[in-house]
């Protein structure tokens, strides 16, 4: 509808003055209409700018693709990553690569020894301020003016460098003679062949957020490690695809405004009462820097709110080595996306509690009563079967050999029970699809998780739903064996107790 009146504008024989507003106006239209609609959202951009990023980083490593991302991942929240491994693992050209991501980034490399000085970090002493009684450092161009550091073997450095490393990583702050001089730190990566157990060792490792255990290349990668030796051309990203100042606001802002659900929290809470009983600490500091991680995590993908599958990113960012951060992994696998209310082993419970309820009246036996309503005996039912010297054997015995009957009234109840545990359950199963799909899209868009650990909980979800399924068919069962309870020929009006199990209340 607008080309016509927009080609009347500009054709319009009206002189050049209303031709040109025609023009004008014509483009002014174009540009709010036409590009505003079909250009991609600034969060597909970007999400498309980071993907770029990430195959340019990956380019040429094997086995190194989770160690990429979430490296480049702590770095967009301003976090450190610890590398844990043995030497030549590609520890330092991860860190490398990193650098080439951030435009005008400064770079700063340090190999520590326990004979390293803190000149060799922080910079040589001032001899001009020395003159001046001011204990002073030239800091250009070492730690506390780089933008991105590595600092290898950095548990071999003494107290006194890890001490002022300290505040430098956390802060963003260095001393430097009387007063504390901004660092423009965006992050620092470190590595170490082992982690000591020491009071000063284990305030230094929980400045860094990100704990990535690196192995040599597996034997099944092994060819093409040997295969990767020989191209070395690799090429950092463009100018077009790296980050500024600029580009770190803005996904800072709009981390800012992701949202934390509920379940959310629910989840988190339970997992740090887990680590309880471990023990794995994890400090409140850590915690709240963990949340702003995954509100990065999901900004840089364009999500308003945190999603329950972001958390399979805690095992690097809680547990301190890689057995323990396995565990993590266990545990979240086997608990996302199904509520501990309708775990299957919960549900198996409750079904079992029908079923034994349904057995124990199908087996219930009534006092046999004759025509004229006296109770029957029997003297030679028992006869073979019991027997004594005295010959009580003969003696008249009841029979019991009448089964139980029910009312109307008892088996409507019943069945009425275990209607709404067949409502619940379908809701459940219900649920399990929901999760199962919104799992799938994720997996689709996310930048950042490890596929063996999405793989891993899709097939925790798909044996949850088959368990559920499983659980339903006896349930519908258990409703079949009710209603072919025996019935009285006249209802009596008598309501049992409801089935006691235990409450399938959501949590």
């Amino acid at each position: 509808m607008l080309a016509p009146i927009l080609a009347g504008i500009v054709a319009a024989p009206s002189g050049r003055k209303f031709s040109l507003l025609g023009r004008h106006l014509a483009r002014f239209l174009h540009n709010t209409l036409f590009i505003r609609h079909n250009n991609p959202p600034m969060q597909n951009i970007r999400a498309a700018r980071l993907r770029a990023i990430i195959d340019t980083l990956e380019s040429g490593l094997v086995e190194r693709r989770q160690s990429v991302r979430l490296c480049l991942l702590a770095a967009l929240a301003g976090e450190h990553t610890l590398f844990i491994g043995p030497p030549g693992t590609a520890k330092s050209e991860l860190a490398r690569r990193l650098h080439t991501v951030f435009r005008d980034a400064r770079y700063f490399e340090r190999l520590l020894t326990r004979f390293s000085v803190p000149e060799e970090l922080f910079g040589p002493l001032s001899i001009k301020a020395l003159e001046e009684d001011r204990y002073e450092r030239h800091t250009d161009g070492f730690l506390p003016d780089a933008s991105i550091a590595f600092i290898d073997e950095v548990f071999k450095a003494n107290s006194a460098i890890l001490n002022a490393l300290l505040t430098l990583l956390n802060e963003r702050e260095f001393d430097n003679g009387a007063g504390r001089q901004r660092c423009p730190l965006i992050s620092c990566v470190g590595a170490t062949n082992a982690v000591p157990e020491d009071e000063i060792a284990d305030a230094f490792f929980d400045r860094f957020l990100l704990r990535l255990p690196v192995a040599p290349v597996s034997a099944e990668g092994f060819g093409a490690l040997l295969d990767a030796g020989r191209r070395r051309n690799w090429a950092p990203p463009g100018p077009e695809l790296t980050l500024d100042s600029a580009d770190l606001a803005r996904l800072a802002a709009d981390a800012a405004a992701v949202s934390v659900p509920g379940d959310f929290v629910a989840v988190l809470a339970e997992l740090r009462q887990h680590f309880v009983a471990q023990p794995i600490h994890v400090s409140d500091r850590r915690w709240v820097k963990i949340v702003w991680l995954l509100r990065i995590a999901a900004a840089s993908e364009g999500r308003a709110a945190l999603a329950l599958w972001d958390l399979l990113l805690l095992p690097w960012l809680t547990a301190p080595d890689a057995q323990r951060q396995a565990a993590v992994a266990d545990w979240l696998a086997a608990r996302l996306g199904v509520r501990e209310a309708f775990s299957p082993a919960r549900l198996t419970r409750v079904v079992e509690a029908f079923e034994a309820q349904l057995a124990a009246e199908l087996q219930a036996n009534d006092l046999d009563y004759d025509e004229s309503g006296r109770l029957k005996f029997s003297a030679t039912e028992l006869a073979d079967e019991i027997g004594d010297a005295k010959g009580g054997a003969a003696a008249a015995r009841m029979s019991y050999s009448r089964r139980r009957r029910y009312g109307d009234s008892h088996i409507g109840a019943r069945v009425r029970q275990i209607d709404s545990l067949l409502e619940r359950i379908a809701g459940y199963a219900r649920e399990i699809t929901a999760q199962r799909g919104d799992l799938a899209a994720y997996v689709l868009h996310s930048l950042w998780l490890n596929a063996a650990l999405t793989g891993r909980a899709a097939i925790n979800l798909e044996a949850t739903a088959a368990a559920i399924e499983q659980l339903a068919a006896r349930t519908r069962v258990a409703r079949s064996g009710f209603l072919a309870l025996p019935r009285l020929e006249t209802d009596n009006g008598r309501e049992p107790e409801p089935v006691a199990h235990e409450s399938l209340g959501a949590t």
